[in-house]
């Protein structure tokens, strides 16, 4: 899988001139930032109470966020905030959507005790199933953090699955991922990547394999099964689900697709109002299933193509580097016999022969194709399968990421970066 921008690595350290000033927000209004390109901001709460995506700030501790991060810090009673370093920009907003977004938190919060209540071989024991989506750029991943934030703030444990492979909340871009969420998220680390169940598409569009995407979800989603029909708990708890942002033609039947196979119990429509209604209206005959629309955040932030990839090769460098460069990637040198390299679809799935008069060969999404290791592979990443044979690769999820630096042909061997600790055999 290839990105564009620049090839990983560590992300280079600048210094630069600071100003510390202290924002007054009154009740119910939120501080929204972007952190400078180049250099991180430290922010801390002096009074009252605050909270970034759902997780509150310790008091008078100083938090650093690095360069290019946007967040807002809201307050439900009001709050002081100082910030120390430069920013891109930042601003006090008093319309937010967060009454209506706790008011769904609250709902969820009821169907979870329910379904704790009732005995764990009733269907009813089910909790919660969300489903977040909306167009690019309408902030499901904030919404996402945040009621999963609130949840683990209650004592809960929710699953949170990401099936946005363009963005990467949980890994890298180009995957499909879920985690159990058992603290409050992180304001500056994100999501923990101490259990994650990831699976790898390769692409960042589902467009390129639609038929594959729809495969690893359904595998996913038969994985999660498994494992909430022997965990109660995390049965009750449910799941928060975070799609992609394309919404029309075969990107709208890949959201119908994943509602059904995550047998979805609340869909959260947010910014458009289309969406809800075509929703609400192939959905009518689900009586179990709620649509429900919201505001989207004016702190949204519209992104051009050309910073989604720059977004991308950031957060390819931050799994081997981590956010603060405090981490330290394997650097290994293979033959080209310890390898061996799939590609996932491609290829005639029959030849015209044995097709009926008139039909074109299509290609196989399925199809497993061994890739000879040459230097079309340099700066590209793969991922490192569980699978004990070729036949398992689609069905098993991944131990972690390489990413390959150099490729000598003349001595057959491989240069890579390494970083096998992702998830574990499933």
């Amino acid at each position: 899988m290839a990105y564009g921008g620049t090839a990983v690595g560590p992300p280079a350290a600048t210094g630069g001139p600071s100003t510390a000033r202290q924002v007054k927000l009154d009740k119910e209004c939120e501080l929204r930032v972007e952190v400078g390109p180049d250099t991180p901001l430290r922010l801390r709460l002096l009074t009252g109470n605050a909270e970034i995506f759902g997780t509150e700030i310790p008091p008078e501790i100083w938090v650093t966020f690095p360069p290019r991060l946007k967040f807002a810090v809201f307050t439900w009673y009001g709050a002081t905030i100082e910030m120390d370093g430069t920013t891109e920009t930042d601003y006090t907003a008093d319309e937010t959507p967060m009454i209506s977004y706790v008011n769904v938190h609250a709902v969820l919060e009821g169907r979870r005790n329910r379904a704790k209540a009732l005995p764990s071989d009733s269907d009813s024991s089910q909790g919660p199933r969300v489903i977040v989506v909306g167009p690019t750029d309408s902030g499901k991943s904030t919404l996402s953090r945040m009621l999963l934030s609130w949840a683990a703030k209650q004592g809960w444990k929710p699953t949170f699955v990401d099936l946005d492979i363009g963005q990467g909340s949980i890994t890298i871009p180009g995957c499909i991922a879920a985690t159990p969420i058992e603290m409050p998220i992180d304001s500056v680390e994100g999501i923990p990547l101490e259990m994650p169940l990831v699976y790898f598409y390769g692409h960042t569009t589902p467009s390129v394999n639609a038929d594959l995407y729809k495969v690893l979800v359904k595998e996913l989603a038969q994985t999660l099964e498994r494992q909430f029909a022997g965990n109660a708990e995390s049965r009750a708890a449910g799941m928060v689900i975070n799609t992609m942002g394309w919404i029309e033609g075969v990107g709208y039947e890949l959201l119908l697709n994943a509602i059904e196979t995550f047998n979805a119990t609340v869909v959260l429509v947010l910014g458009q109002e289309k969406l809800c209604s075509m929703l609400k209206d192939v959905l009518r005959n689900k009586p179990n299933v709620d649509v429900v629309k919201l505001q989207k955040s004016g702190g949204v932030v519209s992104r051009s193509a050309k910073a989604r990839q720059k977004a991308r090769s950031y957060r390819i460098r931050e799994y081997f580097y981590g956010l603060a460069n405090d981490l330290s990637p394997h650097s290994n040198v293979a033959n080209f016999s310890d390898l061996t390299v799939y590609r996932i679809g491609g290829g005639p799935q029959a030849p015209r022969s044995a097709l009926p008069i008139g039909a074109e060969p299509a290609a196989d999404p399925s199809r497993l194709v061994p890739v000879n290791i040459n230097r079309d592979l340099l700066h590209l990443v793969l991922a490192v399968s569980f699978a004990k044979e070729p036949e398992q690769i689609i069905s098993s999820n991944v131990a972690g990421f390489i990413y390959i630096t150099d490729i000598d042909i003349q001595r057959f061997e491989i240069c890579t970066l390494a970083h096998i600790e992702v998830s574990s055999a499933v």
